[in-house]
């Protein structure tokens, strides 16, 4: 399942956090890359723990915590610190797949990539190339988004990012594993939820639309109970 999520951040809190990152010393993005991906990572990298990417990543935090949309369809039970990245210049990032497993910065605990999020802090008319690239069931989805949007997807999946070839594609990345490990029952589970939000948004106050809603709302709390991991 791709999900787009709009506006994870206001317009002034990415002005914000691109007078940070324009500020911000990076170095080579390969820190953070596996064995085999980083023969394919071609791009800078805000240091882990560096005063900027921490301030950051906490307003990145903040902000998916109250995003309802988030938090539906990621059914989140840890996430990895957001990590920032940008491409200048022809870098790229070739087709690779994310580490299964991460340790958390700090501490022996260690979290199963169950999904991968991207979050643009640059504009689509800002720079050239810098799709993200993703493959899943459909084929390839290309994905570019304005500043403060994001998009998250399995970690499961084969993805690259296209050279760019004009400006700077900045960005945040991370993973986090969800309560819900299979991608299909967190799929299943993110329509039923959309579905009792219309029903009880469209149809408030119709008295079979309530109960219908009330009925759903057991089988999606049940389907959670049999399915999530804590």
């Amino acid at each position: 399942m791709l999900v787009k999520i709009p506006d994870v951040l206001s317009a002034e809190q990415v002005t914000e956090a691109r007078h940070l990152l324009d500020a911000a010393d990076w170095v080579d993005g390969k820190a953070t890359a596996g064995h085999q991906s980083a023969k394919a990572k071609d791009n800078m990298q805000l240091p882990e723990g560096s005063p900027a990417a921490v301030q950051l990543g906490e307003m990145v935090l903040q902000a998916l915590g109250r995003n309802p949309l988030f938090l539906s369809a990621a059914l989140p039970k840890t996430v990895f610190p957001p990590l920032f990245n940008r491409y200048t210049g022809g870098q790229s990032f070739g087709t690779h797949v994310d580490n299964a497993i991460r340790q958390m910065p700090g501490s022996g605990q260690r979290i199963r990539t169950d999904l991968s999020a991207t979050l643009f802090f640059a504009g689509p008319d800002e720079y050239d190339g810098g799709e993200l690239c993703i493959e899943d069931t459909y084929g390839v989805q290309r994905v570019k988004l304005p500043p403060g949007h994001m998009v998250l997807y399995p970690a499961t999946s084969l993805h690259h990012v296209t050279p760019v070839t004009r400006g700077a594609r900045v960005c945040s990345f991370f993973w986090l594993q969800s309560m819900i490990r299979s991608d299909e029952q967190r799929t299943l589970l993110f329509d039923l939820d959309l579905a009792i939000q219309r029903i009880s948004g469209e149809f408030a106050g119709q008295k079979a639309a309530d109960e219908s809603a009330v009925q759903l709302t057991g089988v999606y709390h049940n389907l959670l109970r049999q399915w999530a991991e804590l």
